[in-house]
């Protein structure tokens, strides 16, 4: 109660001495011990600073969903605007932040994007450490995210797989037919072939046959000139009296004159 007397009265001194100037001065007042000992239990308040953020606002959960082979607003429409776009090597963009905070470690990072025909190329994030820890639930959206692109990328090594098989199974149909045409070409062709041979055969046969018709009748026509020469040939009028052999004579007797 005396330590609370003593503070009330010398924080009403510079008003008292201000009312009377005439009043006298009072003696050396003994030092007075610090707050902290007059009321232990009451701590002083701190003002309060905000968070101040500069740059580019990252995430890791929206960093982590960057891929090679992403176009420009694409990557705009992922992570925003790049904080700095050299002129002189637009193919590069930069996400700047330095970021200080109210009772909690100051960020700073910086991420480095590279491009080549319009096409990321390259991700650099060696310099992102800083950059805040996934929470609980980006961690399950990013688990969740992950075990999606895996299925995807199963389904699409599937859909692959299953279209150069039935790529396969086509090529080795079409093969199988071809071989089966040209096989049915072969014998048809052969089956041509021995037809004209038959039919050759055929043919020859024919013309033999006519040959042999036309011998047998030119030697039947030839016969029958032949006996028709005979007996023309035998008939009284055209049979002649035989020659006398001379020499056939002289051997006779005499008396023989025929």
């Amino acid at each position: 109660m005396n330590k609370l007397t003593l503070i009330a009265f010398s924080f009403s001194l510079p008003f008292l001495s201000a009312c009377s100037p005439s009043m006298p001065e009072l003696p050396d007042m003994p030092e007075l011990p610090d707050m902290p000992d007059i009321i232990p239990d009451m701590s002083l308040p701190t003002l309060y600073k905000d968070d101040i953020h500069q740059g580019s606002v990252l995430s890791r959960y929206h960093v982590n969903q960057l891929k090679v082979g992403m176009s420009k607003s694409q990557v705009q429409d992922l992570i925003g605007s790049p904080s700095v776009i050299d002129p002189f090597h637009n193919n590069q963009w930069d996400y700047i932040n330095h970021s200080t905070l109210h009772e909690k470690d100051d960020i700073r990072y910086r991420l480095t994007l590279r491009f080549n025909n319009e096409k990321l190329s390259l991700i650099d994030t060696s310099g992102i450490a800083s950059l805040p820890e996934l929470t609980d639930k980006e961690k399950a959206l990013e688990d969740q995210r992950i075990k999606q692109e895996k299925a995807k990328i199963e389904a699409e090594k599937l859909a692959k797989e299953k279209a150069r098989m039935a790529k396969i199974e086509a090529a080795r149909l079409a093969k199988e037919k071809a071989e089966k045409l040209a096989k049915e070409q072969a014998l048809l062709a052969e089956k041509a072939k021995q037809e004209a041979i038959k039919l050759e055969l055929k043919k020859k046969k024919a013309e033999a046959e006519a040959l042999k018709k036309k011998t047998e009748l030119e030697q039947k026509i030839a016969l029958e000139e032949s006996q028709k020469e005979v007996v023309k040939q035998n008939t009284p009028e055209n049979i002649k009296p035989p020659k006398p052999n001379p020499e056939k004579t002289q051997d006779k007797p005499w008396y023989q004159f025929w």
